[in-house]
């Protein structure tokens, strides 16, 4: 790869920060009430689960409008916290949708879904910044920064799981 490939990498590990920001943000300080307040579906299964919460969902929204902002002062942009936010909703929608994905297949909170468990919230970021903005990355760099969301998702997981913060490794 070229310096100008690693360049535009680069350019969007920094645009979808902020959703990863949300995503870390709402497993540490997320907890409290079950967004969807307990809920079944008639397969008798929950809607979301105990995993999204109403708090991790919000601190996920506002974590990646911080993120956001943050990087517009760096870049001369206080416009970027809107970016930080779409990315941080889009993020935390993207984590409920896997959840629900997750208990319509019978999977409940904890059990792997592997690929699943680590894009959902990236897909949902990408997702709802290109329905809103309708601009995404270069495909190539969409695919890079997935693969690399595979790899720092895991890692993240294992490490909070060693720090005894997740109770499982995924």
């Amino acid at each position: 790869m070229g310096s100008g490939a690693w360049l535009e990498l680069g350019k969007g590990l920094w645009f979808i920060l902020p959703a990863y920001i949300a995503n870390l943000s709402a497993c540490l300080f997320g907890g409290g009430r079950p967004l969807d307040f307990g809920k079944k579906l008639s397969d008798g299964r929950r809607l979301l689960g105990d995993g999204v919460t109403i708090r991790g969902f919000i601190v996920g929204v506002l974590a990646g409008a911080v993120v956001g902002l943050g990087e517009g002062l760096v870049v001369g942009d206080p416009w970027k916290a809107g970016d930080g936010f779409i990315l941080g909703l889009g993020a935390m929608a993207g984590d409920a949708v896997g959840s629900f994905v997750k208990r319509r297949i019978g999977l409940e909170r904890g059990a792997p879904a592997p690929v699943l468990d680590q894009l959902d919230f990236f897909v949902g970021a990408v997702l709802l910044y290109y329905l809103v903005y309708g601009w995404h990355p270069p495909g190539w760099v969409l695919v890079g920064l997935a693969i690399l969301t595979l790899a720092l998702h895991w890692l993240t997981n294992v490490i909070g799981y060693l720090l005894k913060l997740k109770e499982v490794p995924w």
